[in-house]
Protein backbone atom coordinates (compact mmCIF):
# COMPACT_ATOMS: atom_id res chain seq x y z
CA UNK A 1 0.00 0.00 0.00
CA UNK A 2 1.12 3.43 -0.65
CA UNK A 3 2.66 5.74 1.91
CA UNK A 4 0.11 8.10 0.33
CA UNK A 5 -3.52 5.66 0.75
CA UNK A 6 -2.30 4.39 3.92
CA UNK A 7 -4.34 6.78 5.83
CA UNK A 8 -3.16 6.54 9.81
CA UNK A 9 -5.54 8.81 10.68
CA UNK A 10 -5.92 11.52 13.57
CA UNK A 11 -4.62 10.29 16.65
CA UNK A 12 -4.55 12.03 20.26
CA UNK A 13 -1.80 14.38 20.60
CA UNK A 14 -2.48 15.43 24.25
CA UNK A 15 1.03 14.92 26.21
CA UNK A 16 0.27 11.47 28.20
CA UNK A 17 3.38 9.73 29.42
CA UNK A 18 2.58 6.70 26.89
CA UNK A 19 2.61 9.41 24.38
CA UNK A 20 5.79 11.10 25.11
CA UNK A 21 7.21 7.65 25.40
CA UNK A 22 6.01 7.01 21.63
CA UNK A 23 7.43 10.23 20.36
CA UNK A 24 11.22 10.02 22.20
CA UNK A 25 11.13 6.34 20.59
CA UNK A 26 10.23 7.15 17.22
CA UNK A 27 13.13 10.30 17.53
CA UNK A 28 15.89 7.74 18.69
CA UNK A 29 14.63 5.78 15.67
CA UNK A 30 14.67 8.24 13.34
CA UNK A 31 18.01 10.06 14.47
CA UNK A 32 19.45 6.15 13.90
CA UNK A 33 18.50 5.81 10.50
CA UNK A 34 19.78 9.54 10.42
CA UNK A 35 22.97 8.91 10.61
CA UNK A 36 24.46 6.76 7.48
CA UNK A 37 22.05 8.98 5.16
CA UNK A 38 23.31 12.33 6.54
CA UNK A 39 26.94 10.45 6.14
CA UNK A 40 26.26 9.18 2.27
CA UNK A 41 24.84 12.42 1.44
CA UNK A 42 28.24 14.26 2.87
CA UNK A 43 29.95 11.82 0.42
CA UNK A 44 27.75 12.57 -2.13
CA UNK A 45 28.11 16.37 -2.75
CA UNK A 46 32.03 16.14 -1.70
CA UNK A 47 31.88 17.45 2.00
CA UNK A 48 33.38 15.81 5.86
CA UNK A 49 31.20 13.76 7.48
CA UNK A 50 30.17 16.12 9.95
CA UNK A 51 29.38 18.93 7.10
CA UNK A 52 26.19 16.96 6.76
CA UNK A 53 25.52 15.41 10.46
CA UNK A 54 25.45 19.20 11.45
CA UNK A 55 23.12 19.81 8.73
CA UNK A 56 20.75 16.99 10.03
CA UNK A 57 20.70 18.32 13.13
CA UNK A 58 20.21 22.07 12.96
CA UNK A 59 17.92 21.80 9.76
CA UNK A 60 16.11 18.92 11.72
CA UNK A 61 16.01 20.90 15.14
CA UNK A 62 14.62 24.12 13.52
CA UNK A 63 12.13 22.59 11.12
CA UNK A 64 10.97 20.47 14.03
CA UNK A 65 10.19 23.42 16.28
CA UNK A 66 8.67 26.28 13.37
CA UNK A 67 7.80 23.84 10.68
CA UNK A 68 4.02 23.24 8.88
CA UNK A 69 3.68 20.08 10.05
CA UNK A 70 4.31 18.32 13.23
CA UNK A 71 5.74 14.75 12.69
CA UNK A 72 8.06 15.62 9.38
CA UNK A 73 11.57 15.35 9.30
CA UNK A 74 14.27 17.15 7.82
CA UNK A 75 18.05 16.85 7.38
CA UNK A 76 20.90 16.72 4.26
CA UNK A 77 19.01 14.65 1.57
CA UNK A 78 20.61 12.94 -1.57
CA UNK A 79 18.14 15.35 -3.93
CA UNK A 80 20.49 18.31 -2.50
CA UNK A 81 23.68 16.66 -2.52
CA UNK A 82 23.36 15.83 -6.20
CA UNK A 83 23.61 19.45 -7.26
CA UNK A 84 25.90 20.21 -4.74
CA UNK A 85 28.47 18.23 -5.48
CA UNK A 86 29.65 20.28 -8.74
CA UNK A 87 29.86 23.29 -6.30
CA UNK A 88 32.19 22.14 -4.02
CA UNK A 89 34.21 20.25 -6.86
CA UNK A 90 35.02 23.50 -8.79
CA UNK A 91 34.96 26.19 -5.92
CA UNK A 92 35.30 24.35 -2.44
CA UNK A 93 33.23 23.68 0.78
CA UNK A 94 33.01 27.79 1.56
CA UNK A 95 31.17 28.54 -1.33
CA UNK A 96 28.77 26.00 -0.54
CA UNK A 97 27.98 27.41 2.44
CA UNK A 98 27.78 30.82 1.54
CA UNK A 99 25.40 29.08 -0.97
CA UNK A 100 22.89 27.68 1.80
CA UNK A 101 22.45 30.80 3.36
CA UNK A 102 21.06 32.58 0.17
CA UNK A 103 19.30 29.31 -0.56
CA UNK A 104 17.57 30.01 3.29
CA UNK A 105 17.00 33.58 1.93
CA UNK A 106 15.47 32.59 -0.69
CA UNK A 107 13.27 30.51 0.99
CA UNK A 108 12.19 32.74 3.59
CA UNK A 109 10.92 35.36 0.92
CA UNK A 110 8.85 32.58 -0.56
CA UNK A 111 6.69 32.09 2.75
CA UNK A 112 6.64 35.79 3.23
CA UNK A 113 5.16 36.24 0.24
CA UNK A 114 3.26 33.28 0.96
CA UNK A 115 4.02 31.34 -2.59
CA UNK A 116 3.95 27.92 -0.66
CA UNK A 117 0.23 27.83 -1.47
CA UNK A 118 0.81 26.88 -5.23
CA UNK A 119 1.82 23.29 -4.31
CA UNK A 120 -1.77 22.90 -4.26
CA UNK A 121 -1.66 23.14 -8.16
CA UNK A 122 0.16 19.71 -8.12
CA UNK A 123 -2.33 17.00 -9.13
CA UNK A 124 -2.87 14.21 -7.66
CA UNK A 125 -1.09 11.82 -10.43
CA UNK A 126 2.18 14.17 -10.44
CA UNK A 127 2.05 12.89 -6.55
CA UNK A 128 1.81 9.03 -7.03
CA UNK A 129 4.79 9.83 -9.40
CA UNK A 130 7.03 11.73 -6.74
CA UNK A 131 6.63 8.99 -3.72
CA UNK A 132 6.72 6.30 -6.82
CA UNK A 133 10.23 8.16 -8.10
CA UNK A 134 11.20 9.10 -4.48
CA UNK A 135 10.58 5.39 -3.33
CA UNK A 136 13.18 4.31 -6.31
CA UNK A 137 15.85 6.76 -5.33
CA UNK A 138 15.63 6.10 -1.37
CA UNK A 139 15.86 1.76 -2.98
CA UNK A 140 19.19 2.67 -5.34
CA UNK A 141 20.72 5.02 -2.35
CA UNK A 142 20.79 1.90 -0.52
CA UNK A 143 22.65 -0.17 -3.18
CA UNK A 144 25.96 1.87 -2.32
CA UNK A 145 26.02 -0.74 1.11
CA UNK A 146 26.43 -3.25 -1.24
CA UNK A 147 30.05 -2.43 -2.31
CA UNK A 148 33.26 -2.54 -0.97
CA UNK A 149 36.59 -1.44 -1.97
CA UNK A 150 38.91 -3.90 -3.43
CA UNK A 151 42.75 -3.93 -3.23
CA UNK A 152 42.82 -0.73 -6.02
CA UNK A 153 40.40 1.64 -3.97
CA UNK A 154 37.72 0.93 -6.43
CA UNK A 155 34.18 0.06 -5.21
CA UNK A 156 32.88 -3.46 -6.11
CA UNK A 157 29.63 -5.92 -5.71
CA UNK A 158 29.84 -7.80 -2.13
CA UNK A 159 30.19 -11.55 -3.10
CA UNK A 160 30.13 -14.81 -1.19
CA UNK A 161 29.90 -15.19 2.31
CA UNK A 162 29.86 -11.47 2.83
CA UNK A 163 26.92 -10.83 0.25
CA UNK A 164 24.75 -13.55 2.04
CA UNK A 165 25.38 -12.15 5.68
CA UNK A 166 24.54 -8.92 4.41
CA UNK A 167 21.28 -9.90 2.70
CA UNK A 168 20.35 -12.32 5.73
CA UNK A 169 20.55 -9.66 8.33
CA UNK A 170 18.93 -6.91 6.11
CA UNK A 171 15.92 -9.38 5.39
CA UNK A 172 15.72 -10.23 9.24
CA UNK A 173 16.10 -6.74 10.22
CA UNK A 174 12.69 -6.47 7.47
CA UNK A 175 11.00 -8.92 9.30
CA UNK A 176 11.17 -8.05 12.55
CA UNK A 177 9.72 -4.84 11.86
CA UNK A 178 6.74 -6.48 9.44
CA UNK A 179 5.96 -9.04 12.66
CA UNK A 180 6.27 -6.46 15.60
CA UNK A 181 3.40 -4.56 15.28
CA UNK A 182 1.09 -7.75 14.46
CA UNK A 183 2.75 -8.23 18.49
CA UNK A 184 2.47 -4.96 19.87
CA UNK A 185 2.59 -1.34 18.94
CA UNK A 186 4.46 -0.49 22.54
CA UNK A 187 7.92 -0.07 20.39
CA UNK A 188 8.33 1.12 17.23
CA UNK A 189 8.91 -1.36 15.12
CA UNK A 190 11.88 0.13 13.41
CA UNK A 191 14.03 0.50 16.33
CA UNK A 192 13.39 -2.45 17.46
CA UNK A 193 14.59 -4.20 14.20
CA UNK A 194 17.83 -2.12 14.61
CA UNK A 195 18.36 -3.30 18.06
CA UNK A 196 17.78 -6.69 17.91
CA UNK A 197 19.74 -7.17 14.34
CA UNK A 198 22.72 -4.98 16.38
CA UNK A 199 22.56 -7.71 19.53
CA UNK A 200 22.86 -10.54 17.41
CA UNK A 201 25.80 -9.00 14.72
CA UNK A 202 27.66 -8.00 18.48
CA UNK A 203 26.69 -10.88 20.57
CA UNK A 204 28.00 -13.64 17.54
CA UNK A 205 30.92 -11.55 16.95
CA UNK A 206 29.79 -10.77 13.34
CA UNK A 207 32.23 -9.72 10.82
CA UNK A 208 29.79 -7.55 8.76
CA UNK A 209 30.07 -3.58 7.97
CA UNK A 210 28.97 -1.25 10.50
CA UNK A 211 28.75 2.42 10.88
CA UNK A 212 32.28 3.17 11.61
CA UNK A 213 33.52 1.61 8.47
CA UNK A 214 31.70 4.49 6.38
CA UNK A 215 32.87 7.34 8.75
CA UNK A 216 33.61 8.39 11.99
CA UNK A 217 30.88 10.58 13.63
CA UNK A 218 32.34 11.82 16.53
CA UNK A 219 32.90 15.61 16.72
CA UNK A 220 32.06 18.46 19.10
CA UNK A 221 29.28 21.25 18.71
CA UNK A 222 29.40 23.13 15.41
CA UNK A 223 30.38 26.63 15.92
CA UNK A 224 29.38 30.08 14.37
CA UNK A 225 31.37 30.04 10.83
CA UNK A 226 31.12 33.10 8.38
CA UNK A 227 31.59 31.46 4.90
CA UNK A 228 35.15 33.01 3.40
CA UNK A 229 34.17 34.20 0.15
CA UNK A 230 34.61 37.44 -1.19
CA UNK A 231 31.61 39.70 -0.75
CA UNK A 232 31.93 40.59 -4.57
CA UNK A 233 29.29 40.55 -7.70
CA UNK A 234 31.28 37.85 -9.13
CA UNK A 235 30.77 35.39 -6.23
CA UNK A 236 27.04 36.12 -6.22
CA UNK A 237 27.20 35.21 -10.23
CA UNK A 238 28.27 32.04 -9.16
CA UNK A 239 26.39 31.12 -6.16
CA UNK A 240 22.83 32.22 -7.01
CA UNK A 241 22.14 30.10 -9.44
CA UNK A 242 22.74 26.78 -7.29
CA UNK A 243 21.17 28.69 -4.83
CA UNK A 244 17.87 29.20 -6.64
CA UNK A 245 17.97 25.38 -7.55
CA UNK A 246 18.60 24.21 -3.98
CA UNK A 247 15.36 26.07 -2.94
CA UNK A 248 13.00 25.16 -5.07
CA UNK A 249 14.35 21.43 -4.43
CA UNK A 250 14.09 21.91 -1.06
CA UNK A 251 10.88 23.99 -1.12
CA UNK A 252 9.20 20.90 -3.56
CA UNK A 253 10.33 18.10 -1.65
CA UNK A 254 9.38 19.40 1.55
CA UNK A 255 5.79 20.53 0.69
CA UNK A 256 5.36 17.55 -1.44
CA UNK A 257 6.11 15.59 2.09
CA UNK A 258 4.12 18.10 4.19
CA UNK A 259 0.60 17.03 1.84
CA UNK A 260 2.07 12.85 1.92
CA UNK A 261 2.06 12.99 5.99
CA UNK A 262 -1.12 15.57 6.78
CA UNK A 263 -2.94 12.90 4.19
CA UNK A 264 -1.46 10.11 6.90
CA UNK A 265 -2.33 11.27 9.74
CA UNK A 266 -5.71 12.95 8.50
CA UNK A 267 -4.34 16.65 9.35
CA UNK A 268 -3.57 19.77 7.83
CA UNK A 269 0.19 21.39 7.10
CA UNK A 270 1.09 25.30 6.70
CA UNK A 271 2.92 25.66 3.54
CA UNK A 272 3.71 28.85 4.20
CA UNK A 273 5.29 28.23 7.55
CA UNK A 274 6.99 25.12 6.34
CA UNK A 275 9.08 27.45 3.89
CA UNK A 276 9.78 30.14 6.55
CA UNK A 277 10.91 27.06 8.75
CA UNK A 278 13.18 25.89 6.20
CA UNK A 279 14.14 29.01 4.90
CA UNK A 280 15.63 30.05 8.37
CA UNK A 281 16.84 26.61 9.03
CA UNK A 282 19.40 26.71 5.92
CA UNK A 283 20.28 30.19 6.70
CA UNK A 284 21.23 29.40 10.01
CA UNK A 285 23.43 25.71 9.15
CA UNK A 286 24.81 27.63 6.18
CA UNK A 287 26.46 29.51 8.79
CA UNK A 288 27.20 27.01 11.42
CA UNK A 289 29.11 24.75 8.93
CA UNK A 290 26.40 22.33 7.55
CA UNK A 291 25.71 21.51 3.68
CA UNK A 292 21.70 22.75 4.29
CA UNK A 293 18.36 20.07 3.69
CA UNK A 294 14.83 20.09 3.67
CA UNK A 295 12.17 17.57 4.33
CA UNK A 296 13.06 13.99 4.41
CA UNK A 297 10.32 11.55 2.99
CA UNK A 298 11.57 8.02 4.27
CA UNK A 299 12.42 9.68 7.69
CA UNK A 300 9.34 11.34 7.88
CA UNK A 301 7.96 7.93 7.26
CA UNK A 302 9.70 5.97 9.67
CA UNK A 303 8.60 8.64 12.38
CA UNK A 304 5.01 8.69 11.00
CA UNK A 305 5.00 4.83 11.66
CA UNK A 306 6.44 4.75 14.68
CA UNK A 307 3.61 6.84 15.88
CA UNK A 308 5.18 9.95 15.94
CA UNK A 309 2.41 12.73 15.76
CA UNK A 310 3.62 15.91 17.65
CA UNK A 311 6.84 18.47 17.27
CA UNK A 312 8.48 15.95 20.32
CA UNK A 313 9.98 13.61 18.03
CA UNK A 314 11.68 15.64 15.35
CA UNK A 315 13.24 17.61 18.37
CA UNK A 316 14.49 14.46 20.04
CA UNK A 317 15.57 13.38 16.75
CA UNK A 318 17.97 16.10 16.26
CA UNK A 319 19.21 16.15 20.09
CA UNK A 320 19.45 12.34 19.57
CA UNK A 321 21.77 13.43 16.66
CA UNK A 322 23.85 15.37 18.78
CA UNK A 323 24.40 13.30 21.42
CA UNK A 324 25.73 11.09 19.10
CA UNK A 325 27.96 12.99 17.84
CA UNK A 326 29.16 14.23 20.82
CA UNK A 327 29.12 11.26 23.43
CA UNK A 328 28.18 8.04 21.72
CA UNK A 329 29.87 7.82 18.53
CA UNK A 330 31.62 4.40 19.75
CA UNK A 331 28.34 2.89 20.62
CA UNK A 332 26.52 4.08 17.15
CA UNK A 333 29.96 3.39 14.91
CA UNK A 334 28.96 -0.51 16.15
CA UNK A 335 25.34 -0.69 14.57
CA UNK A 336 25.17 -2.95 11.38
CA UNK A 337 24.83 -1.12 8.03
CA UNK A 338 22.65 -3.88 7.31
CA UNK A 339 19.84 -3.17 9.83
CA UNK A 340 19.91 0.88 8.47
CA UNK A 341 19.09 -0.97 5.49
CA UNK A 342 16.46 -3.23 6.19
CA UNK A 343 14.65 -0.03 7.64
CA UNK A 344 15.19 2.05 4.45
CA UNK A 345 14.00 -1.04 2.75
CA UNK A 346 10.95 -1.31 4.48
CA UNK A 347 9.89 2.56 4.25
CA UNK A 348 10.95 1.75 0.56
CA UNK A 349 8.19 -0.41 0.28
CA UNK A 350 5.60 1.26 2.15
CA UNK A 351 6.30 4.66 0.11
CA UNK A 352 5.73 3.18 -3.09
CA UNK A 353 2.25 3.59 -4.16
CA UNK A 354 1.61 -0.41 -5.41
CA UNK A 355 -2.00 0.84 -5.76
CA UNK A 356 -0.91 3.04 -8.75
CA UNK A 357 -0.12 -0.09 -10.86
CA UNK A 358 -3.33 -1.37 -10.47
CA UNK A 359 -5.07 1.62 -11.60
CA UNK A 360 -3.12 2.51 -14.61
CA UNK A 361 -5.42 0.71 -16.72
CA UNK A 362 -8.15 2.55 -15.54
CA UNK A 363 -7.17 6.51 -15.33
CA UNK A 364 -7.62 8.51 -18.33
CA UNK A 365 -3.91 8.17 -20.33
CA UNK A 366 -2.35 11.04 -20.18
CA UNK A 367 -3.00 10.73 -15.96
CA UNK A 368 -1.33 7.10 -16.38
CA UNK A 369 1.60 9.11 -18.59
CA UNK A 370 2.35 12.04 -16.19
CA UNK A 371 2.56 9.25 -13.56
CA UNK A 372 5.45 7.57 -15.18
CA UNK A 373 7.33 10.83 -16.77
CA UNK A 374 7.32 12.04 -12.51
CA UNK A 375 8.60 8.84 -12.06
CA UNK A 376 11.33 8.67 -14.49
CA UNK A 377 12.50 12.34 -14.62
CA UNK A 378 13.03 11.75 -10.70
CA UNK A 379 14.96 9.01 -10.40
CA UNK A 380 16.91 10.28 -13.26
CA UNK A 381 17.04 13.92 -12.84
CA UNK A 382 15.91 15.66 -9.50
CA UNK A 383 12.81 16.15 -7.68
CA UNK A 384 11.92 19.50 -9.07
CA UNK A 385 12.31 18.81 -13.11
CA UNK A 386 9.94 16.34 -12.63
CA UNK A 387 7.29 18.03 -10.86
CA UNK A 388 7.83 21.10 -13.47
CA UNK A 389 7.35 18.50 -16.11
CA UNK A 390 4.55 16.82 -14.85
CA UNK A 391 2.70 19.96 -14.06
CA UNK A 392 2.96 21.05 -17.60
CA UNK A 393 1.92 17.80 -19.41
CA UNK A 394 -0.75 17.76 -16.91
CA UNK A 395 -2.17 21.61 -18.02
CA UNK A 396 -1.54 20.82 -21.50
CA UNK A 397 -3.44 18.30 -21.24
CA UNK A 398 -6.24 19.97 -19.67
CA UNK A 399 -6.61 22.88 -22.07
CA UNK A 400 -6.74 20.47 -25.01
CA UNK A 401 -9.70 19.10 -23.29
CA UNK A 402 -11.35 22.26 -22.04
CA UNK A 403 -10.41 23.85 -25.52
CA UNK A 404 -12.50 20.81 -27.07
CA UNK A 405 -15.59 22.12 -24.73
CA UNK A 406 -16.52 25.33 -26.36
CA UNK A 407 -20.11 24.80 -28.00
CA UNK A 408 -23.10 26.77 -28.66
CA UNK A 409 -26.95 25.90 -28.62
CA UNK A 410 -28.51 28.19 -31.39
CA UNK A 411 -31.62 29.61 -30.69
CA UNK A 412 -34.29 32.74 -31.40
CA UNK A 413 -34.95 35.40 -29.12
CA UNK A 414 -38.24 36.70 -28.17
CA UNK A 415 -37.33 39.92 -30.28
CA UNK A 416 -37.00 37.19 -33.42
CA UNK A 417 -32.80 37.86 -32.89
CA UNK A 418 -30.59 34.66 -33.53
CA UNK A 419 -28.96 33.28 -30.46
CA UNK A 420 -25.70 31.33 -29.70
CA UNK A 421 -25.89 30.01 -26.06
CA UNK A 422 -22.34 29.40 -25.07
CA UNK A 423 -21.11 26.55 -23.03
CA UNK A 424 -17.77 25.71 -22.22
CA UNK A 425 -14.77 28.21 -21.65
CA UNK A 426 -13.35 30.82 -23.57
CA UNK A 427 -9.45 30.69 -23.07
CA UNK A 428 -6.51 30.72 -25.56
CA UNK A 429 -6.99 27.23 -26.41
CA UNK A 430 -10.70 27.20 -27.28
CA UNK A 431 -10.39 30.64 -29.77
CA UNK A 432 -10.23 28.72 -32.67
CA UNK A 433 -13.77 26.85 -31.93
CA UNK A 434 -15.25 29.63 -30.62
CA UNK A 435 -15.02 31.85 -34.13
CA UNK A 436 -15.74 28.85 -36.17
CA UNK A 437 -18.91 28.72 -34.14
CA UNK A 438 -20.26 31.94 -36.17
CA UNK A 439 -21.11 32.52 -39.77
CA UNK A 440 -21.93 36.43 -40.41
CA UNK A 441 -22.14 35.63 -43.97
CA UNK A 442 -25.11 34.40 -43.61
CA UNK A 443 -26.83 35.21 -40.02
CA UNK A 444 -29.90 37.63 -39.96
CA UNK A 445 -29.15 41.16 -38.90
CA UNK A 446 -29.32 40.74 -35.33
CA UNK A 447 -26.86 38.29 -33.43
CA UNK A 448 -26.95 37.39 -29.41
CA UNK A 449 -24.30 35.81 -28.05
CA UNK A 450 -25.25 34.53 -24.51
CA UNK A 451 -22.47 34.04 -22.10
CA UNK A 452 -24.25 32.33 -19.36
CA UNK A 453 -22.74 29.00 -19.50
CA UNK A 454 -20.02 30.60 -20.30
CA UNK A 455 -16.53 32.20 -19.02
CA UNK A 456 -14.02 33.93 -20.76
CA UNK A 457 -11.03 33.41 -19.60
CA UNK A 458 -7.87 35.21 -20.48
CA UNK A 459 -7.20 37.64 -23.05
CA UNK A 460 -6.96 35.52 -25.85
CA UNK A 461 -10.79 34.84 -25.15
CA UNK A 462 -11.20 39.06 -25.49
CA UNK A 463 -9.55 39.29 -28.66
CA UNK A 464 -11.48 36.61 -29.72
CA UNK A 465 -14.67 38.16 -29.25
CA UNK A 466 -13.26 41.56 -30.84
CA UNK A 467 -12.57 39.52 -33.68
CA UNK A 468 -16.10 38.24 -34.03
CA UNK A 469 -17.48 41.41 -33.46
CA UNK A 470 -15.27 42.77 -36.49
CA UNK A 471 -16.60 40.36 -38.82
CA UNK A 472 -20.22 41.26 -37.98
CA UNK A 473 -19.35 45.20 -38.04
CA UNK A 474 -17.94 44.64 -41.72
CA UNK A 475 -20.91 42.85 -42.66
CA UNK A 476 -23.15 45.78 -41.30
CA UNK A 477 -24.83 43.74 -38.55
CA UNK A 478 -25.63 44.27 -34.96
CA UNK A 479 -24.23 41.99 -32.41
CA UNK A 480 -25.35 42.00 -28.88
CA UNK A 481 -23.26 40.17 -25.98
CA UNK A 482 -25.53 39.20 -23.03
CA UNK A 483 -24.14 37.91 -19.59
CA UNK A 484 -20.63 39.35 -20.02
CA UNK A 485 -18.46 40.57 -17.13
CA UNK A 486 -18.44 44.05 -16.90
CA UNK A 487 -14.42 44.25 -16.68
CA UNK A 488 -14.82 42.01 -19.92
CA UNK A 489 -17.11 44.54 -21.62
CA UNK A 490 -14.74 47.70 -20.79
CA UNK A 491 -11.56 45.53 -22.55
CA UNK A 492 -13.47 44.86 -25.76
CA UNK A 493 -12.39 47.18 -28.91
CA UNK A 494 -14.73 46.40 -31.92
CA UNK A 495 -17.74 44.75 -29.57
CA UNK A 496 -17.33 47.43 -27.01
CA UNK A 497 -20.37 49.97 -28.39
CA UNK A 498 -22.72 46.65 -29.11
CA UNK A 499 -22.68 45.10 -25.70
CA UNK A 500 -26.23 44.85 -24.12
CA UNK A 501 -25.75 44.87 -20.12
CA UNK A 502 -28.21 43.02 -18.17
CA UNK A 503 -27.02 45.02 -14.81
CA UNK A 504 -28.86 42.09 -12.83
CA UNK A 505 -27.77 38.96 -14.50
CA UNK A 506 -24.13 39.96 -15.85
CA UNK A 507 -21.57 38.15 -13.76
CA UNK A 508 -18.48 40.20 -12.55
CA UNK A 509 -15.44 37.55 -11.79
CA UNK A 510 -12.79 40.10 -12.26
CA UNK A 511 -11.20 38.73 -15.96
CA UNK A 512 -7.95 40.23 -17.02
CA UNK A 513 -7.66 42.49 -13.98
CA UNK A 514 -4.24 42.95 -14.86
CA UNK A 515 -4.72 44.56 -17.89
CA UNK A 516 -5.46 48.55 -17.91
CA UNK A 517 -8.85 49.91 -18.94
CA UNK A 518 -8.78 50.66 -22.75
CA UNK A 519 -12.58 51.95 -22.47
CA UNK A 520 -14.70 53.77 -20.15
CA UNK A 521 -18.06 52.12 -19.69
CA UNK A 522 -19.38 50.60 -23.14
CA UNK A 523 -22.71 51.91 -24.10
CA UNK A 524 -26.28 49.97 -24.42
CA UNK A 525 -26.58 49.03 -28.11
Amino acid sequence: MSARAEALGPVSTELTPSRIKTEVLAGLTVALALVPEAVAFAFVAGVNPLVGLYAAFIVGLITACFGGRPGMISGATGALAVVMVSLVAQHGVEYLFATVVLMGLIQIVVGVLRWGKFIRMVPHPVMLGFVNGLAIVIFLAQMGQFKVEDASGALTWMTGADLYLMLGLVALTMAVIWLLPRLTTAFPAPLAGILFVSAIVLGLGLDTRSVGDLASIAGGLPSLHIPMVPLTLETLEIILPYAIILAAIGLIESLLTLNLVADMTGTKGGASKECLAQGAANVVTGFFGGMGGCAMIGQSMINVKSGARTRISGIMAALFLLSFILFASPLIEQIPVAALVGVMFMVVIGTFAWASLKIMHKIPPTDALVMVVVTCVTVYSDLAVAVVVGVIISALAYAWNAAKRIDARIGTSKEGWKVYRLSGPLFFGSTTGFTDLFDPATDPDDIVIDFIDSRVVDHSGLEAIDAVASKYEAAGKRLHLRHLSPDCMKLLDKAGNLVEVSVLEDPDYEIAVDYGHRFETPAKS
